[in-house]
């Protein structure tokens, strides 16, 4: 199988995830829909209720309640106790979570100008007031006592939610005395403060990289429906010229494949790769350099060689020479096979261009589009029409959860969304009982952020009595009004990878917020949503969803089996990009303070560090670049970006097990729910990994083959 990389955006919040509860009557006295129950399902957020303006004075009352709750901890004249303490904390700051749960939700995928300045506003204040619960003294002085002294004693959930409380306020700085407290206070602060400009720059920096396009004849290659989305795409975009392509988050843009105008493909990609380097109007390299040295000196700060020692230490590869030692192994074994599939991609275009033609990064997609077509005779605009959002949804992604889980969905029209393009599903379980609501918003617009992710509106807690309200949201060009929206093979995998994700919170079945859900160790986070791909190919799942969207017939077998061969067709590339940005990650996060270059040495530094590790390669750049690497600058995957190619390790091992033992045998389902899924962080990963596979150890071996290399 192949496994897509996507993005599943980690929660800002630093003080908890966010949770929906009971909130005391008083939180509602100014009738703010924000600090009131709901009345819906779940306590969904009631967004027919919910004004732009309603956010700020929301955080505002809900931080002062937050503050007022932890005094109340740590003004206890009682001996600490898990009880008076640990559980304490754990009750706190439920409205905040609520608030800033689906405030996050809309900077990241309707951000209006009311929206951004309420984030604004209130990133300044959030950073503030986790600064004053995580170095608080007498706080963590009770946190430590009741880890010093009752730990030992405790068991299952209580036990894990005191380790990791006390380790999260230790990793926040607890310990640190005097002058580096307060610089770990000033560096917090200033680091919110950068990435909320991060979160505003490089939506515009992608906006303003759009490519506009003068006449059809430029557009020659693309299909009837994909000329009539850039000029929908022109027209929701002010009509600057009859026609633009939308640049994508990634660096390769997918319309590069069948663009027959070089020059025209010449200006995508250059717009793709430039688009907040600063050869436009846009550059994020000042916020680059400056985030990357305020995280060095964090790392030191706290003890560490750099910020990546730091970082890991809390995950499954727990070193940065361990991680290297994984990738190095990787890029040994991936060189030679990309060298000669960047040469047979130069070959097969000289037969047409002439002997003196050079492949160029652009030309690569559209190149290698071709030969897959000579070699399979197929083309994207072939298997497109099989592939109806609607049934891949339906009949793909929740059919598969049906059969693997149980679990079934029923759409609910009657709950407000924030965007008419959202939808939203009751899920229930196999016994009939409600068990989750989940919303998918998969349409791009200007307002959106680029990538796909999941989060929630609420985590499951059993200690809040609260079920889970996830979401997903992604980024597909939406059909014109009466029109089927049809996607391509790598926008399938990534429905189903982004509700691998939703399912990971959906069937949560744990007892603290905390540690619920995908509240899991960034190097394990992405097992259930890559292996949740490996059930796009299976026969049963894909022919129930794979059928012609004007026919309604099944994909013909000759026509499926050609697909699902060429799916691992220069596969190369995907590997190669992802090892860039991986080991690009790696190298900003490896310098000590010092080291960090300034802004204007931030595209040497990425030269010098590729070349270093043996990835410098014109023909394939890194997925992402540092100038837009969101994931780094703007998300939680900092010295994490690696957690992609090692749990698509764990992924294939986990796949390998379901293909032996019945891939949609319900005990085998079963088993993964169980000992997996509804886990959260309530047990050691690897030991869980273990009960699943009975494997003591991740196999690498098969993760080349599984990519068809």
């Amino acid at each position: 199988m192949n496994f897509k990389k996507t993005f599943m955006t980690l929660a800002l919040t630093s003080v908890m995830m966010p949770s929906f509860a009971a909130i005391s009557e008083g939180a509602a006295a100014d009738g703010n829909p924000l600090l009131q129950e709901s009345g819906l399902t779940f306590g969904a957020p009631d967004f027919s209720k919910i004004k732009e303006s309603d956010y700020l004075p929301a955080i505002e009352f809900a931080i002062q309640k937050n503050r007022e709750e932890i005094n109340e901890i740590v003004n206890n004249k009682k001996k600490p106790t898990f009880e008076n303490t640990i559980l304490a904390l754990e009750k706190s700051g439920v409205l905040l979570d609520k608030v800033t749960s689906v405030l996050y939700g809309l900077t990241s995928a309707h951000k209006t100008p009311v929206i951004a300045e309420a984030e604004k506003k209130s990133t300044p204040m959030l950073t503030e007031l986790s600064n004053e619960i995580n170095f608080n003294e007498k706080l963590f002085e009770r946190i430590k006592y009741v880890y010093d002294k009752e730990y030992k004693k405790l068991k299952g959930e209580d036990k894990k939610l005191t380790e990791v409380v006390y380790k999260r306020f230790v990793r926040s700085g607890a310990l640190l005395t005097g002058e580096k407290k307060e610089r770990m206070k000033q560096i917090n602060l200033r680091i919110a403060e950068l990435q909320q400009q991060w979160g505003d720059m490089l939506p515009e920096a992608t906006n303003s990289s759009i490519v506009w396009v003068n006449n059809e004849r430029e557009l020659a290659g693309l299909s009837a429906a994909d000329i009539a989305q850039c000029k929908k795409d022109a027209e929701s975009r002010g009509g600057k010229a009859p026609y633009c392509i939308v640049i994508s988050n990634t660096t390769q843009q997918a319309i590069l494949a069948s663009l027959d105008n070089r020059n025209l493909r010449k200006r995508v990609y250059e717009a793709s790769r430039h688009r907040a380097d600063g050869t436009r109007q846009f550059s994020t390299f000042d916020i680059v350099a400056e985030i990357a040295k305020l995280r060095a000196e964090a790392g030191a700060l706290m003890g560490y060689e750099n910020y990546a020692s730091y970082s890991l230490e809390k995950t499954m590869a727990k070193t940065p020479d361990n991680v290297y030692s994984f990738l190095k192994q990787l890029i040994k074994e991936y060189t030679p096979k990309a060298e000669a599939e960047t040469k047979e991609i130069e070959e097969f275009a000289r037969k047409t261009m002439g002997r003196d033609f050079q492949l160029q990064p652009y030309d690569r997609f559209y190149y290698s589009a071709k030969m897959k077509q000579a070699k399979y005779n197929l083309s994207d605009d072939e298997v497109k029409p099989y592939f109806d959002i609607d049934s891949v949804v339906i009949n793909g992604v929740f059919y598969a959860a049906t059969r693997a889980y149980g679990i079934t969905f029923k759409e609910r029209k009657d709950i407000p969304t924030y965007h008419p393009d959202m939808k939203v599903y009751e899920v229930i379980d196999k016994d009939g009982t409600p068990m989750a609501l989940f919303y998918h918003d998969y349409f791009r617009r200007p307002t959106k952020r680029g990538g796909a992710w999941m989060s929630s509106f609420a985590k499951q807690s059993g200690f809040r009595n609260q079920k889970p309200v996830i979401y997903n949201v992604c980024n597909y060009a939406k059909a014109p009004d009466g029109q089927p929206t049809l996607i391509t093979w790598d926008e399938v995998e990534t429905l189903f990878h982004e509700f691998g994700h939703a399912l990971h919170g959906m069937l949560s079945n744990c007892k603290y917020n905390t540690l619920s859900g995908t509240a899991v160790a960034r190097d394990f986070v992405e097992l259930p949503s890559q292996f949740n791909e490996s059930f796009a190919t299976i026969p049963e799942i894909f022919d129930n969803y794979a059928k012609h969207t004007e026919t309604g017939q099944p994909m013909p077998a000759d026509l499926k089996e050609k697909m699902l061969t060429s799916i691992k067709f220069h596969s190369a590339y995907a590997l190669g990009e992802n090892l860039a940005a991986t080991c690009l990650d790696l190298a900003w996060h490896m310098l000590k303070t010092d080291e960090v270059p300034c802004a204007v040495g931030a595209p040497d530094f990425e030269v010098k560090a590729l070349k270093e590790i043996g990835l410098l390669n014109e023909q394939i750049p890194p997925r992402y670049s540092t100038s837009y690497f969101n994931h780094v600058w703007g998300g939680g995957y900092a010295a994490g970006y690696y957690s992609y190619l090692w749990t698509e390790v764990l992924a294939v091992n986990v796949a390998d097990y379901f293909e032996k033992h019945g891939a949609l045998d319900p005990a085998v389902g079963q088993a993964f729910r169980d000992k997996i899924l509804s886990r959260g962080n309530t047990k050691d990963q690897m030991e869980m990994f273990t009960d699943f596979t009975g494997m003591k150890s991740p196999d690498a071996s098969g993760l080349l083959k599984a990519r068809g290399l």
